[in-house]
């Protein structure tokens, strides 16, 4: 027999924009609960621990002005440090590899001194317990004759008054079925709105040491050829762990892909380059949970915080909270605390009488 509770909101996904919604729905005295399809938290923030610090596969950095991580970050005890820029840019084309003076690509940002997801883990952990569900994938959310919503997982039967998709809604719209009861206009939206990081491969590389910078690198770097796209230094406080990363097309990973990089990192930065102590790819258009699977014809940008996900669905009791949904920082972990923040206010305060689309 399925399981069935009843909860003011439901939050889908406990990415850092779930999560937030949650923490938020707390404050505000709701019972809410948050499914998440993974066997764990965090969404596109994740980071290999690995002593001393951490290597983020997902979200990296946040930038002067945005003042929901800074504050988030510093209200929870997270540490963070600022990203390394001294140096020179490399730029790589069909005629080689030249040096440019200064730091042409980064601008000043700010990092997790433990990784990323130490955002969202903290987080988590002053979530009254039970809040967050792992391993349940919502199947399909209704409208319900007596008002309210209905949420399914393989599992279980939800109602609410309120559901928060914190997750892209072109995966929303793959994963889940909302039958008919979402406008032509917002399906065709969802449907058509990029997946932020969705169709991309980050790649990390973790070394003994900076060298780099004993040369006078920054550690940033275009490629024009080869497969790594952008590169970047990723390395901890005081540059330990030591570790470059670039960002890859995901369409190009595939046999021979890790010696192709290897390859090009040995032509930026040398040869000490060719031997990382690990190299690790993730592919996120490889992610069930964060890419649907026409991640990689979606590129139209300019649909990320679309008027439309302002506007709650469903009777004015669904509301959109990933990242994509942001009308300002879209992509980033700025954008998905501030969709978040504005679903919360929107499943506080919007009913059935003023839902905007149905």
């Amino acid at each position: 027999m399925l399981q069935q509770d009843d909860h003011d909101v439901v939050v889908i996904g406990a990415g850092i924009a779930g999560l937030a919604a949650a923490a938020a729905l707390v404050a505000a005295g709701r019972d809410n609960v948050c499914l998440e399809a993974r066997e764990r938290i965090g969404g596109r923030l994740l980071s290999k621990a690995g002593p001393p610090g951490a290597l983020d596969l997902g979200a990296t950095w946040f930038w002067d002005g945005e003042g929901r991580v800074a504050d988030l970050a510093a209200r929870l005890g997270v540490d963070t440090f600022e990203q390394h820029l001294a140096g020179d840019t490399l730029v790589q084309d069909a005629t080689g590899v030249r040096r440019l003076p200064g730091n042409l690509i980064d601008a000043p940002a700010r990092r997790f001194a433990l990784g990323a997801d130490t955002l969202a883990r903290t987080l988590a952990a002053q979530l009254p317990a039970d809040t967050v569900r792992l391993d349940s994938p919502v199947t399909a959310v209704h409208r319900r004759a007596t008002g309210g919503l209905e949420v399914r997982t393989s599992g279980s039967v939800l109602y609410a008054q309120h559901v928060v998709v914190a997750v892209p809604p072109a995966l929303a719209l793959a994963r889940i079925d909302f039958g008919s009861e979402l406008s032509p206009e917002l399906v065709r939206l969802a449907r058509t709105t990029p997946v932020w990081m969705g169709a991309v491969a980050k790649v990390v590389a973790h070394y003994p040491s900076a060298f780099w910078r004993d040369e006078g690198l920054a550690g940033a770097a275009a490629g024009r050829i080869g497969p790594l796209q952008e590169l970047h230094d990723m390395s901890g406080p005081d540059g330990r762990p030591a570790a470059l990363f670039g960002f890859a097309a995901a369409l190009a990973v595939g046999p021979g892909f890790e010696q192709a990089v290897i390859t090009q990192l040995a032509q930026l930065f040398g040869p000490a380059a060719a031997e990382p102590e690990t190299l690790q790819v993730q592919d996120w258009s490889s992610e069930r949970w964060t890419a649907p699977p026409a991640v990689h014809h979606l590129a139209d940008h300019s649909l990320f915080g679309h008027p439309l996900y302002r506007r709650p669905a469903l009777g004015g009791r669904l509301h959109w909270a990933s990242t994509e949904t942001a009308d300002r920082y879209a992509g980033h972990i700025e954008g998905a605390l501030a969709a978040a923040e504005r679903a919360v206010t929107a499943s506080l305060t919007t009913g059935e009488a003023n839902s905007c689309s149905r």
